[in-house]
């Protein structure tokens, strides 16, 4: 008697490959505690964790426990939430635009934001960041506008246009802020520091402020992941599958503008977070951008906490700059990309 097996189920593939995409993103979440335990344990001086965790419950005191509270733990706070807003600000820039080199660096969004911050200092005489905040968002957001004008051909994106645009006018930008701190030097003094990129002496005051933009962005950022996927196969494919083509890169857009707006404005331009961290995740999560998005918001924040933590300890007593650490760092990777892409 002839017996026929039933075929293969292709179900438990996709069941398994969902598990361990979560338990990877599990994984990502227990280095990003690593990552801030380290960022409140190390700096000019290193404080045992059991020092730590006493002063987050409030059972210890003494220099110790006021540097952990006082200084370490807004830096904490805000390099998570700046590192996430420039992780899944990266993959969204990168999805909508079909460019594997796309991000608020690349894009020009944090050169507008510099520039728009230092042209305020030099106009209106502005010494606080509280006072900066919201001329690093109109510059980013306009950055952006301009980048987006310029890739338009024929009423669609060209993404090879982008990137040159982008390029373009973070050229131009870099050198009309350059040309605004050598004429003051009072303008010099007080967003030089800014410029630089750093996690330390912020206030979380000035998170607060940008705190609303960023949530909404991150809303936005991940609703939009699913269509994503169908923006990755060309416009006309995409079109066809029912998705609002257009819809969702206004809305990618906005999202990345106002992730990348909120992050400069409390760090300053801190560079290749959001180009490394899709990057990065995606050989272990994959193009979709369900996971992608997700991942990067978790990569993102350790990177950054990461490279913070680096520039404390090479430099010690002093520290160096995670802006700076960020660009030492990713300006190989950048090229490394550029190379394969060309390839």
């Amino acid at each position: 008697m002839l017996t026929t097996e039933p075929p293969a189920s292709t179900a438990p593939a996709p069941r398994h490959r969902a598990a361990q995409r979560s338990l990877l993103l599990l994984a990502g979440v227990g280095v990003l505690t690593v990552c801030a335990a380290l960022s409140l344990a190390l700096g000019a001086r290193a404080i045992p964790l059991s020092t730590v965790v006493d002063a987050l419950s409030g059972h210890a005191h003494g220099s110790d426990a006021d540097v952990v509270t006082g200084l370490r733990v807004p830096r904490t706070v805000i390099g998570l939430v700046v590192g996430a807003a420039l992780g899944a600000a990266g993959a969204v820039a990168q999805g909508v635009t079909r460019n594997p080199l796309a991000s608020p660096t690349t894009l020009g969004i944090n050169s507008g934001a510099g520039f728009a911050v230092v042209t305020a200092i030099f106009v209106l005489h502005l010494t606080h960041p509280l006072q900066y905040v919201w001329f690093a968002v109109l510059g980013a957001a306009g950055a952006a506008v301009l980048a987006y004008s310029m890739a338009r051909r024929s009423g669609d994106l060209d993404p090879v246009r982008l990137a040159l645009g982008g390029t373009v006018l973070t050229a131009v930008l870099l050198s009309w802020t350059s040309t605004l701190m050598l004429a003051s030097r009072r303008t010099l003094d007080e967003a030089r520091f800014w410029l630089a990129g750093s996690l330390a002496g912020r206030s979380l005051e000035v998170l607060y402020q940008v705190l609303p933009l960023i949530a909404v962005g991150l809303l936005l950022a991940l609703l939009v992941s699913p269509a994503l996927n169908a923006l990755a196969l060309g416009d006309d494919a995409a079109q066809s599958l029912g998705v609002p083509v257009a819809r969702i890169r206004v809305v990618g857009g906005f999202a990345v503008v106002l992730l990348a707006a909120g992050s400069v404005a409390v760090a300053g331009p801190v560079v290749f977070i959001g180009l490394a961290a899709p990057h990065l995740v995606r050989p272990l999560l994959g193009n979709d951008h369900r996971w992608l998005v997700p991942g990067s918001l978790i990569c993102g924040p350790i990177l950054l906490l990461a490279a913070d933590v680096l520039g404390r300890l090479v430099a010690r007593p002093s520290e160096i700059e995670v802006g700076i650490i960020t660009a030492f760092l990713g300006a190989p990777l950048l090229a490394v990309l550029a190379r394969k892409v060309a390839r």
